[in-house]
């Protein structure tokens, strides 16, 4: 078993760090794949494939369990928010109105410009989206943002 983990260790070990992203833990389940080889009787004709495959197995298992966690720690983190007031809804609700009436006020071009980048389209596919040159994606945004502040200000008041 010895000459087994020296010879094969390291190279397991590299490869479950390159899916969990974490050495440590990347070490922990390379040695948790030779305690299986070793349970297992050790008696396969291919030892390095073997251990290989039980080490990626065993961080994919990982990868999912953070996953879940994540999921579950997200969910809870939801659950425990406090519900929003009906003040703090009016409010959002009055935002949105306010910025969609804007909207309506701009150019269609502006208007999808801006709300192509609010929904983290990169300027690259912007200008792919609206046949622009990817170069003058930059100004033309900074000119909508420039015209849909005016707007604003000049219907309700305030740029807040």
């Amino acid at each position: 078993m010895k000459e087994l983990f020296e010879a094969h260790y390291t190279f397991a070990a590299k490869l479950v760090a390159s899916i969990t992203g974490d050495l440590g833990r990347a070490e922990e389940l390379t040695v948790e794949a030779f305690l299986r080889w070793e349970r297992s009787g050790g008696n396969h004709p291919e030892p390095r494939a073997w251990l290989c495959r039980a080490a990626i197995r065993l961080a994919l298992d990982e990868m999912g369990r953070r996953q879940r966690a994540g999921r579950r720690a997200s969910w809870l983190r939801d659950l425990w928010r406090p519900a929003p007031t009906p003040a703090e809804l009016h409010e959002l609700l009055d935002r949105r109105r306010r910025v969609t009436a804007v909207l309506a006020r701009l150019k269609a071009r502006d208007a999808e410009l801006l709300l192509l980048r609010a929904d983290g389209v990169s300027y690259e596919e912007i200008a792919v989206a609206l046949r622009l040159n990817q170069a003058s994606v930059g100004q033309m945004l900074a000119r909508a943002q420039e015209r849909f502040r005016k707007e604003y200000v000049k219907r309700y008041g305030t740029d807040e």
